[in-house]
């Protein structure tokens, strides 16, 4: 997800929003391909996600969430994006749910609504990009994010490196 996003990015000094904290493998690999400069949002709805990272995932991924560029808010991602500034984010992306359909919480839905795509439009940048992680293929996603966002791509991923096959979908919308 990060090199789709963050692998060009334009500015010195870019914002990048992480719907998701997770294992925090994707905010290692953000910090990894983001200048000095750069700003950081990490939104993570429950907080023993981010209590896991400070005291458990530490040997394998660092002191991530102490990096300077890195500001955790314990809060829905919906309401981030919502709630910025017009064309905020260089960078968004979003691994909040198993896939658009089925949802891991059901108010989730607002994100993959065509009012959420269009909120996540206006919250990125002029050059911004946005990804989505779906464990798997969404012909009906696909088609809104269509809708809205000027180039759609979705690019089969793999659960790990050395796996056979692709299990999974990123959808890579940009304006």
């Amino acid at each position: 997800m990060a090199e789709l996003v963050c692998g060009e990015m334009e500015s010195k000094a870019p914002r990048v929003l992480i719907g998701g904290l997770g294992f925090g493998f994707t905010l290692r690999r953000v910090l990894q391909l983001v200048p000095g400069q750069a700003a950081v949002t990490v939104a993570e709805l429950l907080p023993v996600i981010v209590q896991w990272n400070r005291e458990f995932l530490g040997e394998v991924n660092g002191a991530l969430l102490d990096d300077k560029r890195v500001t955790v808010k314990q809060v829905d991602v919906y309401d981030v994006i919502k709630s910025c500034p017009a064309r905020y984010y260089d960078a968004i992306l979003l691994d909040v749910d198993n896939s658009p359909d089925p949802l891991v919480q059901d108010g989730n839905v607002r994100l993959y609504s065509n009012r959420g795509l269009r909120l996540v439009q206006a919250a990125l940048a002029r050059h911004g990009k946005i990804v989505f992680w779906s464990a798997n293929v969404d012909d009906k996603f696909e088609k809104s994010l269509r809708k809205v966002f000027g180039h759609v791509e979705a690019i089969p991923a793999k659960s790990y490196p050395q796996a056979k096959r692709f299990t999974h979908m990123l959808y890579l919308a940009s304006n």
